[in-house]
């Protein structure tokens, strides 16, 4: 898939010229040959489990008070998630940027603000309009 590609799909400019980069990065160590859907989804969900390692016996309160090396541990997790992410939507052809403008269309539907507001139910457990 090339950037082109990817413009045209609609990706956000940042991610498309992101995802070239990663392109070229995964060439350069011949690393394609490993990177299938499954095995990105997998390393995808063994990144997603070292960010909740970072959380897992804080407080509510410490958790949105982090110190600067766990912020950076923090912040190091997300980027792998993002790299996985960015991996796997382009080996799958999917633009994220189209993809989160439709999952956010489709949740303020399910999500009405004047029935969500202030509550963290599942959509189904809203009350009806």
């Amino acid at each position: 898939m090339t950037d082109k590609t990817d413009t045209q799909r609609g990706e956000w400019p940042e991610l498309a010229a992101f995802k070239q980069r990663l392109r070229a990065f995964v060439a350069e160590r011949d690393w394609q040959q490993f990177h299938s859907p499954k095995n990105l989804t997998m390393a995808l969900a063994g990144e997603v489990g070292e960010l909740l390692e970072l959380f897992q016996w804080l407080s509510e309160e410490e958790s949105q008070q982090l110190d600067n090396e766990t912020l950076q541990a923090v912040a190091h997790e997300i980027a792998d998630i993002q790299v996985y992410l960015a991996n796997l939507s382009d080996r799958l052809g999917i633009a994220i940027g189209p993809a989160v403008e439709a999952k956010m269309k489709l949740n303020a539907e399910k999500y009405p603000a004047d029935l969500a507001r202030g509550k963290a139910l599942k959509y189904s457990k809203l009350p009806k309009a």
